[in-house]
């Protein structure tokens, strides 16, 4: 009976060690599992701005990506239009100077060729070459700049013998039909209050006006105070001739230096006062086929009835004179 009880004893004190072991070892595991999560957290919580870091430079871009051509189009004063190619259209980038005589050429053309047609892209010089270094489609290219033609020249963007002098064109001041300033001379620019319109010396016609200026502030007759005053009048630069044009036609200023043509085409609308030729700047255009034309016989067409006898009658009519 005594052994029996020992048993118990045994068995008793055994379970319960057991169980005091158990309560240890799992008291233990309780114990270091906040110490194994902690870091665990930790690194979840510093992984957190890595991860925002590392979406930092994607959001960059994605905001960045449509900037470029943004600041693509801001290099292009003039937006290039789009045109599709034709069997027999051609598609000519010419000088804005051209503007008023533009419609006859297209007629006189397809006079000449029946079939073809000729789409005019009118803008200053600057903004048509930015344009076709940017990409644009063009056939022919007419210039009213020997500095922008040599660019382009250079830039291998012609059919090679292609580029031809086409025309040339002097400057004239024009006024207001009403002449509200009372501009009887090139002396009159001075007068206080007179408001001026010239063209941006990266148009053509704004480097060949700075011309003439200078050279008359450099006779005795005007002189540097002349030339002075005159600049003191000038109230806007702009960035194409016929814009200049507008100015005038509108009343928004007194004078502006344009070409003799653009006076010819719109004579009914303005007044105007020479420039003697000693001192004025004569402006050579030329034309050229598009090494990139996919129409290159139309483009060569069109080439040859601008410099025909019917092509060179049509811009003569229009104040352009022969080279």
């Amino acid at each position: 009976m005594q052994q029996r009880s020992n048993t118990h004893t045994l068995i008793l004190v055994s379970i319960v060690c057991g169980l005091l072991l158990a309560t240890a070892f799992i008291a233990g595991c309780t114990s270091s599992t906040p110490e194994s999560t902690a870091p665990a957290v930790t690194a979840a919580a510093t992984a957190a701005p890595v991860a925002t870091a590392a979406q930092a430079p994607v959001a960059a871009v994605t905001t960045a990506a449509p900037a470029a051509p943004s600041a693509a189009a801001a290099t292009t004063s003039t937006p290039a239009p789009v045109y599709t190619y034709s069997e027999g259209n051609v598609v000519a980038y010419t000088a804005a100077s051209l503007s008023g005589v533009s419609p006859k050429l297209a007629e006189g053309f397809e006079e000449m060729y029946p079939g073809h047609k000729v789409v005019f892209n009118l803008a200053g010089t600057q903004a048509l070459k930015t344009q076709v270094v940017n990409g644009a489609y063009a056939d022919v290219f007419i210039s009213a700049s020997n500095a922008y033609t040599t660019e382009l020249t250079n830039g291998g963007y012609f059919v090679t013998g292609t580029v031809k002098p086409l025309t040339s064109n002097y400057v004239i001041v024009i006024l207001p039909k009403d002449n509200p300033a009372n501009i009887k001379s090139l002396a009159d620019l001075a007068k206080p209050g007179v408001k001026i319109a010239v063209a941006d010396k990266s148009v053509p016609v704004g480097t060949a006006t700075t011309s003439v200026i200078g050279k008359l502030a450099k006779s005795t007759e005007y002189g540097k105070a002349w030339n002075t005053s005159v600049y003191s009048n000038v109230v806007t630069y702009e960035t194409s001739e016929p814009a200049v044009a507008t100015k005038v036609q509108l009343g928004e200023v007194d004078a502006g230096f344009v070409y003799e043509s653009t006076y010819i085409a719109g004579n009914d609308k303005y007044l105007a006062i020479s420039v003697p030729r000693a001192v004025n700047y004569l402006q050579t255009y030329t034309i050229g086929v598009m090494k990139q034309s996919t129409s290159k016989g139309a483009a060569s067409d069109f080439e040859t009835f601008m410099l025909s006898t019917k092509g060179q009658q049509i811009l003569e009519d229009y104040g352009f004179r022969p080279l």
